[in-house]
């Protein structure tokens, strides 16, 4: 801001001029986003999403088109065809592509979880682990639980065993970990 204009006057050119070549370079790479996005959901998901008839019309087209640079073309011409409508028409489908990611960001984080809670079960300090669990959850099945990672021990151990117990013994956690929710 040159020392001749005031603050005020700064202001007044922001208002008249709209949003800077920066911002609606930041809008657009974000409309082109969010077709990249819908462009690689499931058809089951999209059909259940609200768009104009346009819109899923071509991402339809992009959809089918599997040479590189044509996609890329094919995207941005998408991510066009969404910069004509008001933002409000994907108001909708940004929160619930948003809610779905931060919902898969949980259940990966839950499953984690559950994985080194096995591991914990199955390693050396695993008598504290069962005690724990059992703690946790008094109705558990304290021989089952105690036979399930016997097993996975030994199916550890032997090379060519299939991991039955050891995956018993995961879905065990994960339903005691349903219940308790």
């Amino acid at each position: 801001m040159s020392p001749s204009r005031s603050r005020n006057q700064t202001e007044l050119d922001d208002a008249d001029y709209g949003p800077s070549r920066t911002q609606q370079r930041r809008d657009a790479l974000a409309v082109l986003a969010l077709a990249s996005q819908l462009v690689e959901l499931p058809p089951s998901r999209l059909a259940k999403l609200e768009l104009p008839d346009d819109v899923r019309r071509e991402v339809e087209i992009t959809r089918k088109i599997t040479a590189h640079i044509a996609h890329k073309r094919q995207l941005a011409f998408l991510a066009k065809v969404m910069r004509r409508h008001d933002d409000e028409a994907f108001a909708a489908v940004r929160a619930e592509l948003g809610e779905n990611r931060e919902k898969q960001r949980q259940e990966t984080a839950a499953m984690h979880r559950l994985e080194a809670l096995r591991e914990r079960l199955l390693g050396e300090d695993g008598d504290e682990a069962v005690s724990a669990l059992i703690e946790q959850h008094p109705g558990v099945d304290r021989q089952h639980l105690r036979a399930l990672i016997r097993q996975a021990r030994v199916e550890q151990a032997t090379p060519n065993k299939p991991p039955r117990a050891f995956r018993e013994l995961f879905q065990l956690l994960k339903s005691l970990s349903e219940s308790n929710a």
